[in-house]
């Protein structure tokens, strides 16, 4: 009792019910007995953590350098994401993603 009471709960509810119906489930005797031991984890540091913008991001930017800037067709960044070209420019667009200037050469 005292592990379930002092344990973080990241996942909540579910993650409680499953603790439980795990432990029921293998739990020889008529005490019930965790399965596993849970891990006293704090809360993740906040330098870990990215915002789901930050990542779509980044993601958009590895696509786009990876397809050199090509957003339609068989082999660009559209296709390779899973979007509609419109909806890649879109969220470029919002993301505040623009292409490169191209330099001259000297």
């Amino acid at each position: 009792m005292k592990a379930l009471q002092e344990y973080h709960w990241p996942g909540n509810v579910r993650e409680l019910a499953s603790i439980i119906e795990r432990a029921i489930i293998l739990c020889p005797g008529p005490v019930l007995q965790l399965a596993d031991e849970l891990e006293m984890l704090g809360p993740p540091s906040s330098s870990s953590l990215r915002t789901l913008e930050e990542t779509e991001r980044n993601q958009i930017l590895k696509i786009l350098s990876e397809t050199r800037w090509r957003i339609e067709g068989k082999d660009g960044a559209a296709a390779i994401l899973g979007l509609n070209p419109s909806t890649l420019r879109a969220r470029m667009h919002k993301l505040g993603i623009r292409r490169p200037e191209k330099k001259e050469a000297d």
